[in-house]
């Protein structure tokens, strides 16, 4: 567990997910990564009870990247309301096929999300139940077959990233649920939350934090040098 922590203070702690993994608990019964990590800090700091530790904000269980967890409840509520209010800057990468795309571009669409199937649906104007959804890509390297994108969310939707790009005709590799021709040996897919900015809730300092992409994948290491 300790790898995978990028950052941590008295008030917060950020992790650098691997693919696969939850950032908390649900139907499945899997393991979390609330769980493991409270388990990790409880025997580390020898703490004796319970261990406090909120999520902040998700990322979908086939992605990698950066998740922010608080420490203290007043983190917590001060980080969920700064999400909210879009003062926590995201940057992902995005591997994609090699596609003639606009090498930068802002995607506005309308996503609804479908209970049954876990899918987001996309609308090209604002409809019924449908909610905004915005996001600026720029091509940053090309590889033989590959695209990296890199990715600032305005909003944070559900799939957001994932059904935007497969409607502008470049499904995130590996992302078969949403267009793409085969999965990754992993099971993941090749989005990775890359970049996390914003002001710390109790001291007020900038802080910027880069997430390493997964090093057992070929083409990230690839788009990494």
């Amino acid at each position: 567990m300790e790898e995978q922590i990028v950052y941590e203070d008295n008030h917060l702690l950020v992790i650098n997910k691997k693919v696969g993994q939850l950032v908390q608990g649900d139907k499945t019964g899997d393991d979390s990564l609330l769980e493991l990590i409270k388990d990790f800090i409880k025997k580390r700091d020898d703490k004796p009870g319970n261990v406090f530790l909120g999520l902040v904000h998700r990322i979908d269980r086939p992605t990698s990247g950066l998740v922010i967890y608080a420490k203290t409840s007043k983190a917590l509520s001060r980080l969920t309301q700064m999400v909210k209010n879009r003062e926590v800057k995201k940057t992902y990468w995005a591997v994609v096929a090699k596609e003639m795309i606009p090498k930068t571009q802002r995607l506005v669409h309308y996503l609804k999300k479908n209970e049954k199937n876990n899918k987001a649906i996309v609308f090209p104007k604002a409809t019924e139940g449908a909610k905004e959804a915005i996001l600026t890509y720029n091509v940053i390297k090309t590889l033989d077959n590959y695209l990296l994108l890199e990715i600032d969310l305005e909003t944070g939707r559900h799939h957001q990233i994932r059904a935007q790009l497969s409607k502008t005709g470049v499904p995130i590799k590996g992302d078969l649920k949403y267009g793409s021709p085969r999965s990754n040996p992993d099971g993941g897919i090749n989005l990775h939350a890359r970049k996390l900015e914003f002001i710390h809730p109790v001291t007020k300092e900038k802080i910027e934090i880069t997430a390493p992409v997964p090093q057992n994948d070929a083409i990230w290491r690839a788009c990494e040098e």
